[in-house]
């Protein structure tokens, strides 16, 4: 009983850091350790933003609005948090003097390269949601688990690159190897939910594990050797980014199958 509370505990700070979900705040929160919830976190935000899609769909909401709505629903939940993370890399990489990469980082204002970025983005996200004609609701929960284990894998693996900031609290817990796996089977899980709704689908079903894993680890091992570490920012960058590309793989596995 006591492990489940220790395990309720720290989901729910997991959920209070990464979403804007309510969180009563009398609940006995524990913040040590919560980047390993992440992925299960990313299949609640994901389940949230497939029901949102069913709900504009039985409304008779074009797909490409829906698609438009679905993916600001996620911003939403998140307030921004990773999205503001991709800005600030893209403005702290297009600077040529490594030097002051982080300090342009952490200024709050937001410069061309990070508007551009978060532009191009969102455009891809919407783009290649729209073109999405099936298993929208696994591959929205997808999407966003691998992108949030692709954020443990750069927290645990990688160096923080600042002694204080928004993500340096997530580097104080030790992660083992077991983190990692039972985030990979629970992700697994849902391709094979897929090609048992559908066997057909078994290669879109292929592409979500196999590029999950894929672009989860070379997104973060780019920002890595861009800046030879990651910080808070990088750790959205990931999540989003990873999002982002493993929607452009999978649409363009369907597409090329129908």
């Amino acid at each position: 009983m006591q492990l489940i509370r220790k395990i309720l505990a720290k989901l729910s700070a997991g959920i209070a850091f990464y979403t804007c979900l309510p969180i009563p705040h009398d609940w006995n929160l524990d913040f040590h350790g919560i980047a390993r919830f992440a992925p299960l976190i990313g299949l609640i935000i994901g389940v949230i933003q497939s029901l949102v899609d069913i709900g504009l769909q039985s409304l008779g909401m074009p797909v490409l609005t829906r698609s438009t709505v679905v993916i600001i629903s996620g911003i939403t939940l998140t307030g921004g948090l990773h999205l503001d993370g991709v800005m600030d890399t893209a403005d702290g990489l297009a600077v040529l003097d490594q030097k002051r990469r982080l300090e342009v980082m952490a200024d709050s204002a937001t410069g061309a390269f990070g508007a551009m970025a978060a532009i191009a983005l969102l455009l891809l996200k919407i783009t290649a949601l729209t073109d999405l004609d099936s298993d929208r609701f696994l591959i929205l929960m997808g999407v966003a688990g691998w992108g949030r284990w692709g954020q443990l894998v750069a927290i645990a693996r990688y160096p923080y690159l600042k002694p204080t900031g928004k993500g340096a609290f997530h580097k104080k817990a030790k992660y083992s190897i077991w983190d990692f796996l039972l985030g990979v089977l629970l992700l697994l899980s849902l391709s094979g939910i897929l090609i048992l709704l559908d066997p057909q689908n078994w290669l879109v079903a292929s592409g979500m594990a196999i590029g999950g894993i894929a672009i989860a680890l070379l997104t973060g091992a780019w920002f890595n050797h861009c800046l030879g570490g990651h910080t808070g920012d990088t750790y959205g960058a990931v999540v989003e980014w990873t999002e982002a590309l493993l929607l452009c793989v999978l649409v363009t596995i369907e597409s090329d199958i129908t």
